[in-house]
């Protein structure tokens, strides 16, 4: 009956540990964009920079307008990652502009 009991307390405490270990806000849009664009081919000495215009379109999607660098690897990087990307909003207006900077360091 101890075991028992036991497995019961130890089951309780793991579903209460899953529960709060949830999410439940939604991530800043800049936090999703970083992560978004912290995956790439760069190298160690990468020090690049841009600003990146875009809006979001009914289904919660990133629709880049330009990217202004100096650099084109960049810009078409930028594009090819943010591009139609989702991103998870509780309010946003559809067609509002955004302008964000973005700087790609690798150390």
């Amino acid at each position: 009956m101890r075991k028992v009991s036991l497995v019961l307390v130890f089951a309780m405490l793991l579903s209460a540990g899953n529960i709060f270990a949830n999410d439940s806000e939604p991530k800043s849009l800049s936090s999703q964009i970083s992560k978004i664009l912290s995956v790439n081919s760069f190298g160690e000495d990468a020090n690049l920079s841009a600003q990146v215009r875009f809006t979001l379109n009914a289904d919660s999607q990133i629709v880049v307008l330009s990217v202004d660098t100096n650099d084109d690897i960049l810009e078409g990087f930028v594009k090819a990652k943010l591009n139609y990307k989702n991103v998870e909003l509780e309010d946003f207006r559809e067609g509002k502009i955004y302008t964000i900077p973005v700087r790609i360091k690798n150390s």
